[in-house]
């Protein structure tokens, strides 16, 4: 097991340099993922300001989980829970991603895999930092856990209802648009 300590007054799982070194990777790319994913959820639909902060949040979201990894292997026992939440917005941010480049209008799922994503990333932090935070530090343990979802999954809903609204309407045996890649041109040109 990895001796814990304090760097700059926080507390940390450990002060061995490797685990340090996938720390600083894993707060980096916190702060990128939080920054790019509002980024993303504000800016209009589909234009090159989303797609640019869009596909950033998706790789800050990506070395999120493969430093959380890394991390919770480290300290297993006192993490592994940290590891379950990274896997479960990895894998919310990769169906969103996947789901998007079909190129579907108001499309739900990309709406959701986002949205569960930052909501999980947002748990995550929360359950490991909340303890140790001011205000948060007098909230009961289950509020670091519930939080996040509660303010995040009526807004998330929100939006899927605002982007079905705006979707044209498609008969229901037509097929959809064909997919367009990064360039604007569809597949198979």
């Amino acid at each position: 097991m990895l001796a814990s300590g304090r760097i700059l007054g926080d507390q940390v799982g450990s002060t061995a340099p490797v685990f340090l070194a996938f720390l600083a990777i894993h707060v980096l790319a916190g702060l990128t993922a939080v920054v790019t994913g509002a980024v993303a959820a504000l800016s209009s639909k589909g234009g090159p300001r989303h797609v640019r902060a869009g596909r950033w949040y998706y790789r800050a979201i990506s070395t999120l989980f493969a430093t959380a990894t890394a991390l919770a292997a480290m300290r297993w026992r006192q993490d592994y829970y940290l590891f379950l939440i990274g896997a479960v917005a990895f894998t919310a941010a990769t169906i969103g991603y996947l789901h998007r480049r079909r190129h579907r209008p108001g499309d739900t799922p990309h709406i959701a895999g986002m949205g569960i994503a930052y909501i999980a990333m947002l748990t995550a932090f929360y359950v490991d930092n909340g303890p140790h935070l001011p205000l948060w530090d007098h909230l009961p343990t289950w509020a670091f856990w519930l939080l996040p979802s509660a303010i995040g999954a009526p807004i998330v809903a929100r939006s899927i209802a605002r982007a079905r609204r705006a979707a044209p309407a498609r008969p229901l045996n037509q097929p959809p648009p064909p997919a367009r890649t990064h360039n604007g041109q569809t597949r198979g040109q």
